[in-house]
């Protein structure tokens, strides 16, 4: 199977099916030095486990990630880093119903046309427990950023109608609800919203917002490998992401020119409160507003990169369904077993993830686009 690598030189390959013994990942391209442990890992991967709330599947998954390769003595040797996550609560009998019936909205019509064949139980690498192995890279790409001072922060901006408010926007409150909203009160209205979606058996989608602070401008490519085409690459490869939007994405549509360009002024700090030494001390520019999202001609600007990944609603639901089966007869179907009504709130981490591997991989790329670079390097 072709397209199961992401990055150019910081690069992960994931491997493994929803049913099978495990999922892993293999991180190539990490700096030899980086201090990473399992527990650097797990912190990610507890995020996305199921099972947590009434909102997730029921699969009781514990995610231990063990860590194989390319670690010695707590830091990393500049070899591959592979992980593995174990299957332990495989139910396979719960999908034998559907093995030659074509569920709406799933890969499975296109997979099958693909392939000639597909693996039925949970969708095999289709599932979305192939993100295990996205989070654990991404794991890995969030401690090199730190040590850069850049970080990644994602969280739940949308489920369904109910959006988080600007003016009672608080970030803390990020962690203490079920839906990951930094807005208590649109938490709590959504569960409500998300319980009414249960009862009718239906499912509802979302929107995730991630920010990153801490870009040094500079970083990205000019043309066809722009940094904000790469990370609209990355989330889109995400299952279920249906659109992605940097800055104000669609809005901008509805603008002028003059109210969407961003200004620029001189000073030490812009929007997100980028150092000087960040930012660069011979280069102390800001922008005025950040409509751009952080990002300009496909490189950053140093501000805040912003973005939103539109999640579609859950694809397995309960209510009946057209569909066909492999001979091509129509039937219907009711999806049962064990689904998230929502999935927004456990891709958040998801798409933190591949917006972390991807910024971290394309600054390893920018360190080769200026000769006095590469002589602070080798000291010539």
């Amino acid at each position: 199977m072709a397209g199961s690598t992401w990055g150019t030189i910081l690069t992960m390959t994931t491997w493994g099916e929803s049913h099978g013994s495990g999922l892993g990942v293999t991180v190539d391209g990490c700096p030899a030095g980086l201090l990473l442990c399992e527990d650097d890992i797990q912190r990610y991967l507890d995020r996305r486990r199921p099972g947590q709330s009434r909102f997730t599947t029921a699969r009781q998954e514990k995610d231990r990630v063990e860590l194989l390769s390319g670690v010695f003595e707590g830091r990393t040797t500049g070899t591959p880093v592979s992980m593995i996550v174990r299957n332990t609560d495989q139910r396979s009998h719960d999908y034998s119903a559907i093995m030659d019936v074509y569920r709406p909205g799933h890969a499975d019509y296109t997979f099958d046309e693909k392939y000639g064949f597909r693996d039925y139980r949970g969708g095999g690498r289709s599932s979305g427990r192939e993100t295990i192995g996205r989070v654990a890279a991404g794991a890995v790409a969030a401690k090199l950023l730190a040590e850069l001072g850049v970080t990644v922060t994602a969280y739940t901006r949308r489920i369904g109608p109910v959006a988080v408010s600007e003016e009672r926007f608080d970030l803390a409150q990020a962690s203490e609800n079920r839906l990951c909203m930094p807005d208590a009160e649109a938490a709590a209205e959504a569960e409500k919203y998300l319980d009414g979606m249960m009862a009718a058996g239906d499912s509802a989608g979302g929107v995730v917002e991630c920010v990153i602070l801490g870009m040094p401008a500079g970083v990205g490519e000019p043309v066809f490998e722009k940094l904000d085409a790469r990370l609209a690459h990355a989330v889109m490869s995400i299952g279920a992401v249906k659109g992605v939007e940097i800055g104000d994405g669609f809005a901008a549509a509805q603008s002028t020119g003059s109210e969407n360009n961003d200004g620029f002024r001189s000073g030490k700090a812009g929007p997100d409160g980028a150092s000087e030494e960040m930012r660069g001390a011979s280069r102390q520019v800001h922008k005025t507003s950040n409509h751009a999202g952080g990002v300009l001609g496909g490189i950053s600007d140093g501000d805040a990169i912003i973005l939103r990944a539109a999640f579609k609603p859950t694809p397995s639901i309960a209510r009946p369904q057209q569909t066909v089966d492999r001979s091509g007869r129509d039937t219907e179907i009711a999806v049962r077993g064990r689904h998230d009504p929502v999935v927004v709130p456990r891709a958040v981490v998801v798409v933190e993830a591949m917006a972390a591997f991807t910024v971290a991989d394309m600054m390893l790329v920018n360190l080769s686009s200026r000769l006095d670079n590469i002589k602070r390097v080798y000291g010539r």
